[in-house]
């Protein structure tokens, strides 16, 4: 994990000794944005996307993570996570963060202060970024429990109060329909495919669009820290 960090860092390095060349996005996240379900960080719906709009990214996705939860080894929540991303230095014009599912034990009442500390988090480093949330996930299985709903809530209340301009993408109640590997919680390559899709129709809504690919922009940059873990216990994080 320190290796994967540290090569992280070399490659934030890359991305702002070429600021302003492109676009840069920063996506910080749980298991979805680190790729479980495919396994794969390169096949997550965060690795999707930034090859869609073609712009420099940085992501960072850990599995069981939170505005709440620590996650994996401890390396949440998602404060921690912008924090290791060094949003001054990267001047990103699009934070995303994808959290939710497991804070879902969390007292709304908490969870809203956390949202609302982590978009300061962003205005205090990003202050020329847009914000978009993408909230909480569920598996194809049904009921839905009570909680997930709460907490989504609570996380898109807080939001719009501490930013009238974030962009909400809220998979829960747009009722999402991807596919899902095994039919669980998390998605397959496709299913990721298809979130990023998703969001990228957002953002686009939102006067968000992909840059041109022209030769003398050159290649987008991307540099992704996730650590993609199988979920246990019934692919409890997302």
């Amino acid at each position: 994990m320190v290796a994967v960090r540290d090569q992280f860092t070399v490659c934030e390095q890359r991305i702002e000794r070429v600021s302003g060349r492109v676009p840069v996005m920063a996506i910080v996240g749980a298991s979805y944005t680190a790729g479980v379900g495919p396994d794969n960080p390169a096949l997550s719906w965060a690795a999707d996307l930034a090859r869609n709009l073609r712009w420099d990214a940085v992501i960072n996705g850990v599995p069981g993570a939170g505005y709440m939860r620590a996650g994996t080894d401890g390396l949440g929540p998602m404060m921690r996570l912008l924090s290791a991303e060094h949003l001054p230095g990267l001047s990103p014009s699009l934070v995303i963060v994808q959290a939710g599912y497991d804070d879902g034990q969390v007292p709304a009442g908490l969870e809203r202060r956390q949202v609302l500390r982590t978009i300061e988090l962003i205005r205090a480093e990003a202050p020329h970024a847009r914000i978009g949330l993408v909230t909480v996930f569920a598996s194809p299985a049904r009921p839905i429990p009570t909680r997930f709903y709460r907490t989504d809530a609570a996380i898109v209340a807080a939001a719009k109060a501490a930013d009238p301009n974030v962009i909400i993408m809220d998979p829960l109640t747009g009722q999402w329909t991807y596919q899902h590997a095994d039919g669980r919680l998390h998605p397959t390559a496709a299913g990721d495919a298809w979130i990023a899709r998703k969001v990228g129709a957002i953002l686009h809504a939102h006067g968000i669009d992909s840059r041109p690919a022209t030769a003398a922009a050159g290649a987008p940059i991307t540099c992704d820290a996730s650590a993609p873990a199988s979920a246990p216990d019934g692919d409890a994080r997302a």
